[in-house]
């Protein structure tokens, strides 16, 4: 393991990321929440059809077991088979990490052959799966724990920082989509969209309007209870806004975000209140004789949840989970955006007058307010259409055709819908709760499964 032994290889280990244009990929991510059949109870871990078994199951796919101490925790899938991984979330929420592609036609076909896999087995158990945002009618005390030994130290911790950090790691599902710069310049362009449209994104993708067995008040609960999960590592990073905004200032800020933990000799240390300036600079006791790692920075990198977040890569994060539709509609809204120059510069353009003060305020409100969000004159409808629009022009200007001659653009078709009905999917639901399901929470799980 690489020993850490200047702040310069923090950067550089980000700066690693930079790819050719050409050689820019997707990756896409989305978690649902396996249940019961016949009970719409969520699912164990162990047991004849819990997770572990779920998992297991999959093997018949090409799917290889990945083990925590002698426990099935996730499952890997060579490339030649299609790759990607799958791996539990705390409360054995089933999130697919997709391949890296080139196309977001490619990413609908991972899509259709996830949900096959599911769909197969999951006939076989008795189970199937709910793609929304936030459990509607499970309580906190009634959602299993996996035995992964980070979640652990993660589930003591969060409490301290605030009162829905449990909720969060319990009780919610996200999709999100993972993309590519090929300089620092490009990087912090793509970050700073990523930012300013994010809010966007939770209007459009909002998916979590139920919890506790009815209407939460919320467009997007899931994005509600992140507001208070834990500040030091969540929300918008305004800094990304200042002059001369650099890898080296992003490394300077994930130094000083609180660690959860180092992974040593197969066991996760606990190493919650302490900064990874505090590691690398010899400052914490309990772990004197183990030297920092670039794969200790790895994992830190992963423990840090802002809006969007920089590893090798940009991840967007501000969107609820959903179906195939929801899921690549959210892949081609981001691709559209990122990966043709003019889209990417015309959104920035579109965007250029929204303060930093305004984008925290617009984060806080798009949670409840969804699509009809307003601050002074900022209208999350009109940015939302307008930057439709512009993806839509970038997916047509890249040009990539599947066998029928249709782009990518095709997969906004979920978007531009929302936009012509003023209604993201959480408006969908409200209404059918109120006017088709007579209040009845149970319809949920004929109506939003995966």
């Amino acid at each position: 393991m690489e020993r850490i032994e200047s702040k310069d290889q923090l950067i550089s280990y980000i700066a690693e990321g930079e790819k050719n244009p050409s050689d820019f990929k997707i990756g896409t991510e989305h978690e649902k929440f396996p249940f019961k059949i016949d009970t719409n109870k969520p699912i164990s871990y162990e047991g004849t059809n819990g997770i572990r078994s779920l998992l297991e199951n999959f093997e018949e796919y090409g799917w290889k077991p990945v083990y925590e101490n002698g426990n099935v925790i996730a499952l890997t899938r060579d490339n030649k088979l299609g790759g990607g991984s799958i791996t539990l979330e705390p409360a054995g929420q089933f999130e697919l990490s997709g391949a890296m592609l080139d196309t977001v036609h490619e990413t609908f076909f991972e899509l259709v052959e996830h949900k096959s896999q599911l769909s197969n087995v999951g006939e076989k158990m008795g189970l199937d799966f709910l793609a929304i945002g936030f459990t509607p009618d499970w309580s906190r005390d009634e959602m299993p724990i996996m035995p992964k030994k980070r979640y652990d130290i993660m589930r003591s911790y969060m409490p301290t920082k605030g009162d829905h950090g449990l909720d969060m790691m319990l009780r919610s599902c996200t999709s999100q989509v993972n993309l590519d710069y090929s300089s620092e310049l490009d990087m912090v362009k793509k970050l700073r969209l990523s930012f300013l449209l994010q809010p966007v994104a939770t209007a459009l993708f909002s998916n979590s309007p139920f919890s506790e067995n009815s209407l939460n008040g919320f467009s997007s609960y899931r994005s509600e209870v992140w507001k208070d999960t834990d500040p030091d590592r969540t929300g918008i990073l305004t800094f990304i806004f200042d002059d001369g905004m650099s890898y080296e200032q992003y490394v300077d800020y994930a130094m000083k975000v609180p660690m959860y933990f180092i992974y040593r000799n197969g066991e996760y240390i606990n190493l919650t209140g302490h900064t990874f300036d505090d590691f690398i600079n010899g400052k914490i006791e309990e772990v004197k004789d183990f030297y920092p790692t670039i794969d200790d920075w790895e994992l830190h990198l992963t423990t840090i949840f802002p809006e969007a977040r920089l590893k090798k890569f940009i991840e967007m994060r501000g969107a609820d989970a959903g179906n195939i539709n929801h899921v690549c509609a959210l892949s081609a809204f981001w691709v559209g955006l990122m990966y043709d120059n003019n889209s990417l510069n015309a959104a920035l353009e579109l965007t250029k007058n929204i303060s930093s003060e305004e984008l925290v305020a617009l984060r806080n409100i798009v949670p409840s307010k969804g699509l009809h969000s307003r601050l002074g004159k900022l209208d999350i409808y009109q940015l939302a259409s307008e930057a439709i629009s512009l993806s839509k022009d970038g997916l047509i200007r890249r040009n990539n055709l599947d066998k029928n001659n249709l782009d990518e653009s095709y997969y906004l078709k979920y978007l531009e819908d929302i936009v012509i009905a003023k209604e993201n999917p959480a408006d969908s639901l409200m209404k059918k709760f109120k006017n088709n399901w007579n209040e009845d929470i149970s319809k949920i799980y004929e109506n939003c499964r995966f």
